[in-house]
């Protein structure tokens, strides 16, 4: 199966995403961002070269193109903690994963003032504080734009998990308990046996 993570920046999708893959056996987290910094480098300063990575067809070519693809061969689920902004792209993206796995789409949401104190009060241990300090500014940045988004329509299309009051380990359980339930949905619709995808 393949489980897309959405949700503003600072929600908590990487977290997530981490901590699910220590929960299913043989499971991966699949960052995209390497992708999008490749089509960035590569158009840099080309006609063809736009502001927002995920407009670009070869961003959405490629990145459907490496999880089908890492899918077939791990054969264990595949997690991916990316916001498509763009509604129509996102429906795409998950048809088109959903030819060749089971696709599963959380929405992390959290109150906008929760979601600002978590922002501001992160810490990674070990991590160097400049680099920290950016991620966090460029964090609250987005904050606004990033949870008009999710209201704006990432919530319709997806398993809504409201982050505002819950641990990460709450987090981690309600998503658990969403992908066991839909999972033995598909078995009982399996009429041959088939293992889901």
């Amino acid at each position: 199966m393949i489980v897309w993570i959405s949700g503003a920046r600072g929600v908590g999708k990487t977290t997530l995403a981490t901590a699910l893959a220590d929960e299913l056996p043989g499971a991966v987290v699949a960052d995209l961002k390497p992708i999008s910094r490749a089509i960035r480098e590569a158009l840099r300063g080309h006609p063809c070269a736009r502001q927002d990575h995920q407009s670009c067809p070869p961003w959405d070519a490629t990145s459907v193109a490496f999880l089908a693809g890492l899918h077939a061969y791990i054969r264990g689920p595949v997690i991916v903690p990316m916001t498509v902004v763009d509604q129509d792209l996102l429906a795409a993206l998950l048809t088109v994963l959903s030819e060749s796995a089971d696709v599963h789409h959380l929405v992390l949401h959290a109150d906008p003032t929760v979601l600002q104190e978590r922002i501001v009060s992160a810490r990674t241990p070990g991590e160097d504080s400049i680099d920290a300090a950016e991620v966090r500014a460029a964090r609250l940045r987005h904050l606004d734009s990033g949870c008009r988004s999710a209201e704006g329509g990432l919530h319709s299309d997806g398993h809504i998990i409201d982050t505002s009051t819950l641990t990460q380990k709450q987090v981690l359980t309600s998503a658990l308990a969403y992908l066991v339930g839909r999972q033995a949905t598909t078995c009982a619709a399996c009429e041959d046996g088939r293992v889901p995808r």
